[in-house]
């Protein structure tokens, strides 16, 4: 008898000595197992209509033409919220940090330099939560996070000094980070 390639390959094992089973799925079809069945397209209309809505309540948002951008970056963190999907967390986040300087510029909340980066920082800071409230702890997402939202912060508070300031901490950083590793290799 031979095996068919598109079908479930299942089995049992048993042990004797502790009495343990065990059951077992292995399958080859495309999409059998973990395909979302989440109706992307029917996602994306819903919050881009509900963001045309915004639009005409506000006209504010008239100009901003990112609406396009945070439809899309919320459509993923919808996902995300329904399938627990890390990508669709890293895409939604990311995609909607990108989308929401021009929309908070046109909503007269905040505008000038640095504001696209510290929205990318709070970004990398909302993953980190995330990571950090599943159990897999802060990661490297939390250091960029802070980094960028640093960077983001200081250059629209003091935009003349951020020119200055951050291109010499990094590079007094880099030092630091070069004597350690020459020191550690001496010993």
């Amino acid at each position: 008898m031979t095996e068919r390639r598109d079908e479930p390959v299942t089995g049992d094992v048993i042990e004797a000595g502790d009495a343990r089973a065990y059951t077992w799925e292995w399958s080859e079809i495309p999409g059998a197992r973990g395909r979302s069945r989440l109706p992307w397209f029917g996602i994306f209309l819903v919050v881009f209509g509900a963001l045309l809505l915004l639009r005409q309540l506000f006209p504010a948002l008239e100009t901003a033409g990112s609406l396009l951008f945070l439809a899309i970056g919320l459509a993923f963190l919808v996902s995300w919220l329904i399938n627990r999907g890390m990508g669709s967390l890293y895409l939604g986040a990311i995609i909607t940090a990108l989308a929401a300087p021009d929309l908070l510029a046109a909503a007269n909340v905040v505008e000038g330099p640095g504001v696209g980066t510290a929205c990318l920082g709070v970004a990398f800071l909302f993953i980190a939560g995330v990571r950090a409230a599943s159990g897999a702890g802060w990661g490297w997402q939390a250091a960029l996070g802070v980094i960028l939202f640093a960077i983001g912060a200081s250059s629209l508070a003091i935009p003349a000094m951020s020119d200055l300031f951050w291109p010499l901490i990094l590079v007094v950083l880099g030092g630091i980070l070069l004597l350690r590793a020459n020191a550690s290799r001496r010993t």
